[in-house]
């Protein structure tokens, strides 16, 4: 069965919502910022990819608006956003046993920090009754689910960095095995407070130094020194073809194959070779049935580490050659959304089929040698692909290769035009 992309929802530092967030990526409209003042994270982070406020009560209602991790509250937000793109009602357009969701991501830390010390400072008394339920990884899904009224397949995906790309192939996997007709996917991070940063600054893995922070996350770039930890989510409805056309309904692409593996290799580090990225690639081709020649684009994981920028490099040209096919990635403008940041890159990789644009990485100004590719820089590149693939890896030799294809016409969601320049 055919499953295709027909609804999404998007909170992002480049953008909120489909188009102002594909606009921010082809204008170079950067979302990277130094936290403002009172930001948990502002003795942390030098720049990082800075959400403005929610307000729970916009998405809940009583105690409850006290004790929703922020995880929870960009679920329920992009979730709602996400169906109502793609025009479903749970109990009118979807059987409320048909639809799924699946939701990635580290889980509530934030909440588990702020009670730690909570009960480190005022006593055993301190300690919310709440904590659990705003720590589990499954809460984003089970509260999207309570809000939508969704009975089907509910699940949590906890594979790091590539947790959002699972949950759509794990949602690609539900439709074609015929248990759901409709799944909502993706990933929801809020990394952005103070131990969570100073992990990963005390492993010099963050971007630093940089006088104009908008700049700091380049990848493939010689200068590049580390990536740029961001907040966010992405969700995707994912549907089975014969469903959406049933209630008249177009999509943004099919997901057409999916690749997902494990490099068995190292707890944080990519296999130098490729070797497991590689095979990654060539499993969600095989999956779709194109060969690397019909592949028009890879939006990469591109996240701007050293290590990791070289090992994807090596890895696609070991599957399609060197400079064979337009490479780019947004994590130069979104920074690292961790878990959400899979999503998000294969929303864009639809919307870059169907728009007919490859969206660039900014701020490539000088190439790494080592990172020989065809890299799509500094502005839009027009294509006729139809067909891309999306990559994203994660600590534990985690990879998840998504293969997105473009739909005719008559299936394909019009496009709102959006600047380019």
């Amino acid at each position: 069965m055919t499953a295709l992309v027909t609804g999404m929802g998007l909170f992002t530092p480049a953008g909120r919502g489909v188009e102002e967030t594909f606009a921010g990526l082809l204008s170079g409209r950067s979302g990277l910022r130094r936290p403002p003042e009172g930001h948990p994270a502002r003795d942390s982070l030098e720049v990082a990819g800075v959400l403005p406020e929610i307000d729970p009560r916009t998405v809940a209602s009583g105690p409850e608006t006290r004790v929703l991790d922020r995880i929870v509250l960009l679920a329920l937000i992009t979730a709602a956003e996400a169906l109502a793109d793609a025009g479903i009602e749970v109990g009118r357009d979807v059987d409320p046993d048909r639809i799924g969701v699946i939701i990635g991501g580290v889980g509530g830390m934030s909440t588990l920090e702020s009670q730690v010390l909570a009960r480190a400072a005022r006593g055993r008394a301190a300690v919310s009754p709440y904590l659990l339920t705003g720590i589990l990884p499954n809460m984003p899904s089970a509260r999207v689910a309570i809000a939508h009224g969704i009975r089907g397949y509910s699940s949590a995906v906890g594979t790091a960095c590539a947790s959002g790309a699972q949950a759509v192939a794990d949602g690609v996997r539900l439709i074609r095995a015929g248990e759901a007709d409709v799944v909502v996917c993706g990933a929801s991070e809020a990394p952005l407070f103070g131990t969570f940063a100073d992990t990963f600054g005390n492993a010099r893995a963050l971007a630093r130094g940089w006088d104009e922070p908008t700049e700091a996350s380049r990848p493939f770039d010689k200068r590049r020194n580390g990536f740029v930890l961001a907040e966010g989510a992405a969700l995707l409805v994912l549907e089975r073809a014969g469903h959406a056309a049933a209630r008249g309904a177009t999509g943004y692409a099919e997901v057409a194959g999916y690749g997902v593996n494990t490099d068995a290799y190292h707890p944080t580090a990519p296999r130098p070779d490729g070797a497991g990225a590689a095979a990654c690639m060539r499993r969600a081709l095989a999956g779709a049935g194109v060969g690397p020649d019909d592949v028009g684009y890879v939006n990469a994981h591109g996240t701007g580490t050293k290590r990791g920028d070289v090992a994807e490099t090596t890895a696609l040209a070991e599957v399609f050659g060197v400079g064979a096919v337009p490479v780019s990635s947004t994590k130069a403008l979104t920074g690292h959304l961790l878990g959400a940041s899979g999503v998000l890159e294969a929303a864009v990789t639809a919307l870059a089929l169907g728009r007919g644009l490859l969206p660039p990485t900014y701020h490539l100004d000088d190439p790494d040698p080592e990172c020989e590719a065809d890299h799509v820089r500094a502005a839009p590149r027009p294509t006729r692909t139809d067909h891309a693939l999306t990559n994203s890896f994660g600590f534990g030799g985690q990879n998840v290769s998504l293969l997105l294809r473009r739909l005719p016409e008559p299936a394909r969601r019009a496009a709102t035009p959006v600047a380019a320049g």
